[in-house]
């Protein structure tokens, strides 16, 4: 064998290798078992605003789409935790993750989180923080916020078309508070990442504006009156 062959041998070797251990870092192991039990745990007793759905059920949607879009057992396992720490005991439970978890989750979870505070801060100011940190966030962090912000969108869409205008007393924003948050979400994913998550994220949430008026009817536009949203109570 020349030494081009050798060389051309040992590169393909290298690369099979590399993109065996690529694969392969995709595997779940025991620690998305032991998530799905810790998660189903801590959040038994919570329903999807204005629903009777168990609340694991948008954490499933969650980890479902960062599993379909590329992410590593640590980003899916963030993804069944991302609720955790804001509805189920602050930062006593982000201490739980990360000696149970790891600090790489425990690191993405507190970056999804817009609260750590029992009573939460008003709905306004912890939306308004939120984009700014997430207009600087990870990669990972950016992925679980993105599926996150996604399965919301199409359970929005979903049950306005089945409920219409009644959906918006569900949440603490209103119809125009909350289509600012998504709008301007999007926008913050959009400035760093483009890819086919975000973009369908955008889609969807064109698509709830294009239902209920959109902009054009001041909907969703990128300021909103503080006056009316500042003392809202504190849902997502």
């Amino acid at each position: 064998m020349t030494l081009a062959n050798r060389t051309h041998s040992r590169l393909h070797s290298r690369k099979a290798k590399n993109s065996h251990v690529q694969k392969r870092s995709r595997r779940l192991t025991e620690r998305f078992r032991d998530v799905l039990a810790f998660a189903t745990k801590l959040h038994v007793n919570q329903t999807r605003k204005g629903t009777d759905e168990p609340y694991i059920g948008h954490l499933l949607g969650v980890a479902s789409l960062v599993l379909q879009y590329g992410g590593s057992e640590n980003e899916v396992i963030a993804a069944l935790l991302h609720d955790a720490v804001e509805d189920q005991g602050g930062r006593p439970t982000l201490r739980k993750i990360r000696k149970k978890f790891g600090t790489r989750v425990a690191a993405i979870v507190e970056a999804c989180s817009d609260s750590f505070e029992i009573p939460k801060l008003p709905w306004l100011e912890r939306k308004k923080e939120h984009l700014v940190k997430i207009r600087h966030a990870s990669r990972s962090v950016r992925l679980v916020c993105a599926a996150d912000k996604l399965h919301n969108a199409r359970c929005i869409l979903a049950d306005y078309q089945a409920i219409g205008e009644r959906l918006w007393k569900r949440f603490s924003g209103g119809k125009e508070g909350t289509l600012w948050y998504y709008r301007e979400m999007a926008k913050a994913l959009e400035r760093r990442d483009a890819g086919p998550l975000v973009k369908e994220f955008s889609r969807v949430v064109a698509e709830i504006e294009r239902l209920v008026g959109g902009p054009a009817h001041g909907i969703g536009r990128s300021t909103v009156p503080e006056t009316r949203l500042a003392e809202k109570a504190s849902f997502r």
